[in-house]
């Protein structure tokens, strides 16, 4: 999954077409607060240009519970596209104070098509597609991390 910033115009970057090898990236434990309980994902952090243009892309396979937390240290309005990601993801759109602004479910793998947040949001989290439903999780729901110093 590749971020594009919706700062002004739109940047896309272009990569060749074959496969980039990502560094290792943290892991960081992200946890949700749903009127289910609170559910716990194992998530790579990026947090750099550079790790937040590779995101998702080329995996053939995600865990239930992992995903990718995308810190972008600031709000702002954010477009992502699922160009070359091959599996189907659920984006949770998060603001400065963690909680979830708005989610795109079961985005469509390999399409260009852009998906933006609806409002200035400081952070993406990435989840296999359909997970977000399937754990009850919800706009308005409290995201807990490190990255919101709110970590319980």
């Amino acid at each position: 999954m590749r971020h594009l910033p919706a700062v002004g115009a739109l940047v896309f970057f272009a990569l060749s077409g074959c496969a980039i090898a990502a560094p290792a990236l943290p892991v960081t434990t992200v946890t949700i607060d749903t009127r289910g309980g609170q559910k716990a994902f194992k998530a790579e952090l990026a947090s750099d240009p550079q790790s937040q243009q590779q995101g998702l892309m080329y995996r053939q396979q995600m865990s239930p519970n992992a995903g990718m937390l995308f810190d972008f240290h600031t709000s702002t309005m954010l477009s992502f596209w699922m160009k070359n990601t091959i599996l189907p993801l659920d984006m949770l759109f998060i603001r400065d104070d963690g909680t979830i602004s708005t989610i795109a479910e079961n985005a469509v793998p390999l399409s260009t098509a852009r998906i933006d947040s609806a409002e200035p949001v400081r952070a993406v989290l990435e989840i296999n597609g359909g997970r977000a439903k399937e754990l009850g999780i919800r706009a308005g729901d409290r995201v807990h991390s490190a990255i919101f110093h709110n970590v319980r």
